[in-house]
């Protein structure tokens, strides 16, 4: 099996999944979780157990946390890179500086003390990295629109 069939294989089963109409007729149970907020968020965050988004959603720092759906569109915070197998690191009110590049995240991913040397303040915008992908969004975007990047979420705790 060559590598560019387990990829489409991979993304077929994401296909799937994300086209499941169970997810429609299936009621969530909703609890409050406000232990598992984020240290970088001040927002309460409403999840269904061990549910995963699909949609999966990126937001700049006005955008709340939780489980992302079409009718829910909120940003996943529990996201992971398929490619690098490292969670995905996520800074409120920064944005990463042009010159940021592979090797800098490669090599500081992820210590915040050394990113900070490549992130910029700036109001409403969200900074997110992986060891090998980064983005700064300002506003709700699907992840699907950004085929480069192969983030997933990674699943929301109970």
């Amino acid at each position: 099996m060559s590598a560019g069939s387990s990829e489409e294989d991979i993304d077929d089963i994401f296909d799937e999944i994300c086209n499941d109409n169970s997810f429609a007729k299936t009621p969530l149970k909703l609890k409050s979780n406000s232990a598992g907020i984020a240290p970088h968020s001040n927002s309460l965050v409403m999840q269904a157990s061990g549910k995963g988004c699909c949609p999966v959603y990126l937001g700049g720092s006005s955008s709340p946390y939780g489980i992302g759906t079409n009718i829910s569109k909120r940003t996943c915070d529990q996201l992971r890179c398929t490619a690098c197998d490292f969670r995905v690191s996520l800074y409120n009110d920064y944005i990463w500086d042009q010159s940021c590049d592979y090797l800098f995240f490669r090599n500081n991913m992820p210590e915040l003390s050394k990113l900070r040397a490549k992130m910029i303040k700036k109001k409403g915008s969200r900074a997110y990295a992986c060891q090998c992908s980064w983005r700064s969004v300002d506003e709700l975007t699907d992840l699907q629109t950004d085929q480069q990047l192969r983030w997933v979420c990674g699943k929301h705790a109970e």
